[in-house]
């Protein structure tokens, strides 16, 4: 690792403490009363937001196979359901001390290379699943945007979103039209580019460019079915987030209301994207402290909550790797008692 990145590392590292400072002096936050709440906490509500976290790394673990079913080749090996959880789970930890775009993808592709092709089915696919995630966070913050300028309540945030959810969907088939008309000028351009005189390194590198657009566009990937499938569970993560945003506020008794939460999180994901810091941590915080105060919720108890949730959070998250974990080994530990029963199995028959 080059000096210049351990600097900028160190840099966001100082700057996530200065914007949690900066948010605990804005917010009047009482240090040790938020600790006091966080022991508190009961152990019920803390499984409950254990098994909340562990569906979201469901649904992002299902969104993940749906694509390397459309990505990986018919004779590449499909890892199990449990292997797949486990590598989500882990990268969803990753992206806690990571930037949260980068720890994900950097855990699935270390999960598939010893399945093949892992950047492809690693990198790209967990990129192009997220992609739906980051579309339908946009649109939704369109959705809280709009309840905030007009001063609505919770049954206006719910149709706009509504709305909103309703446009992607119907978005998709358009979409996916442009992009394939894109692949095919891409392609019959590449085509008489390579027929041109050029040199050998040239007309390779042509070649394979089509040979790409080739692959893309005739691959299970620009399938209206499966966007909408990506979608819908793309909108399932997101009622998961804000369900566990909101059983953090009801562990630490902060009374903040369900529908301020779901306003607040597209703000809170769309900041995450930035990255400037590990995990996004300050960013998340300060921006959905922010956003809830502007949706009517006091500064102190947003805030409070706000640190609050990224205790609690950080650890459920590291209680589903560590369960997966445990799944992951009990797997492997029968699967090797099986071939062992089968081989002994076939000695005596022999």
């Amino acid at each position: 690792m080059s000096i210049r990145r351990v600097l900028l590392f160190l840099a966001s590292v100082v700057l996530a403490a200065v914007l949690l400072v900066l948010l605990i002096r804005i917010g009047k936050v009482d240090v040790r009363f938020m600790l006091h709440q966080l022991e508190r906490v009961t152990p019920i509500n803390f499984i409950k937001l254990v098994l909340l976290n562990g569906l979201l790394v469901f649904l992002s673990t299902v969104k993940w196979r749906c694509v390397d079913a459309a990505l990986r080749h018919p004779r590449d090996f499909v890892s199990s359901g449990i292997a797949s959880f486990f590598v989500s789970s882990a990268g969803m930890a990753l992206g806690l001390v990571l930037p949260v775009q980068f720890g994900m993808t950097i855990a699935r592709t270390i999960g598939t290379h010893t399945y093949g092709r892992a950047v492809r089915r690693g990198a790209i696919g967990t990129l192009f699943e997220q992609g739906f995630d980051f579309m339908m966070v946009v649109f939704l913050t369109v959705a809280s945007a709009v309840t905030w300028l007009c001063s609505g309540s919770g049954v206006m945030w719910i149709v706009s979103a509504s709305v909103m959810t309703a446009f992607v969907l119907l978005a998709v088939v358009p979409s996916i039209r442009i992009v394939r008309w894109i692949l095919r000028y891409a392609s019959r351009n590449a085509i008489q580019d390579r027929n041109h005189n050029s040199g050998p390194l040239s007309r390779k590198f042509k070649a394979h460019l089509l040979r790409r657009f080739s692959e893309f566009q005739h691959s299970g990937l620009l399938s209206a079915s499966l966007a909408r499938r990506l979608i819908l569970l793309s909108a399932a993560r997101f009622c998961v987030v804000v369900l566990m945003a909101y059983q953090t506020s009801e562990a630490i008794a902060a009374h903040i209301l369900l529908w301020r939460m779901a306003a607040a999180t597209p703000f809170a994901t769309l900041a995450n994207v930035i990255g400037i810091t590990p995990g996004g941590i300050g960013v998340n915080e300060l921006t959905s402290s922010t956003v809830l105060h502007l949706f009517g919720t006091p500064l102190e108890v947003a805030s409070q909550w706000a640190l609050a949730n990224r205790f609690l959070g950080t650890g459920s998250c590291f209680a589903v790797a560590a369960c997966a974990f445990v799944m992951l080994g009990t797997e492997k530990v029968l699967a090797s008692d099986i071939r062992s029963l089968n081989c002994n199995g076939k000695s005596e028959e022999d």
